[in-house]
């Protein structure tokens, strides 16, 4: 029977039943679930970042007794649900296309952000560049660079390896830096 790793404090405590540990689980992770999905396109127009976030977390909740690692671990596993549940809802959004109603841009609430990530989700800029990039590069600099992953955690989020990931993430900057006119766009070791 294969050893299983040594859990976190707050891993083993939430899968105990404590609730303050699962609260604790959520504020490390939530945000940063929120703004990495918003910043990917869902291919469903009835599905928010919220939305799926939450059936992230519900599976997560779920399935927490086949997880096994870190409390630092805990944001790739959570983050690999999220890219499932996000890939199950292209999926079906595909099967049963409609015409979705595009937002109305000179709606007062549009783009208000509550939140710095919220402003960074917000800018059409943002969205604008990520789209220019293919999905994949897109996926990494969502990771890396909007939401602060690591490369070891985005890897394990986009089942790709540790080198697939710096090379994604050095293309893609390359290539908003050509888009950008030559100007270098803030990025992380």
């Amino acid at each position: 029977m294969p050893r299983r790793r040594q859990d976190g404090p707050l891993v083993a405590a939430a899968r105990a039943g404590d609730e303050d540990a699962w609260r604790e689980l959520y504020a490390r992770h939530a945000r940063r679930l929120q703004v990495w999905l918003a910043s990917l396109p869902s291919g469903d127009p009835s599905a928010s970042p919220e939305d799926i976030a939450s059936e992230a977390w519900l599976t997560a909740a779920q399935k927490l007794e086949e997880f096994s690692g870190s409390d630092d671990d805990f944001a790739g596993w959570l983050f690999t649900i999220a890219r499932f549940t996000l890939s199950n809802r292209r999926r079906t959004a595909q099967r049963r296309r409609t015409d979705a109603q595009e937002p109305d841009p000179g709606d007062p609430t549009w783009g208000v952000a509550e939140s710095p990530e919220g402003a960074v989700v917000g800018q059409a800029q943002t969205r604008d560049l990520l789209a220019r990039l293919s999905p994949r590069e897109a996926e990494v600099i969502a990771c890396t660079e909007v939401v602060g992953l690591d490369v070891a955690t985005t890897a394990r989020v986009l089942d790709m390896s540790p080198t697939a990931v710096r090379v994604a993430r050095h293309r893609a900057l390359n290539r908003l830096r050509d888009a950008l006119g030559g100007a270098a766009p803030e990025s992380r070791s």
